[in-house]
């Protein structure tokens, strides 16, 4: 692979990673996952739940 496109590839890998971890962040600051975090149960369905509501969100 070329120089250039493995540079580019680094530049695209680090934006979508830095959106990915600003989603966390934002996830984290509900308390629902703070709460299935401590008790170990539903943490999907709670992080799926909590995922859908902030996409409302930026939609409104």
């Amino acid at each position: 692979m070329p120089p250039e496109r493995a540079e580019g590839d680094n530049a695209e890998h680090r934006r979508v990673r830095a959106r990915v971890e600003h989603a966390i962040g934002r996830l984290k600051d509900y308390e629902i996952l703070r709460d299935c975090r401590q008790h170990g149960d539903g943490l999907h369905h709670a992080a799926q739940a909590v995922a859908h509501m902030h996409n409302l969100a930026l939609g409104t």
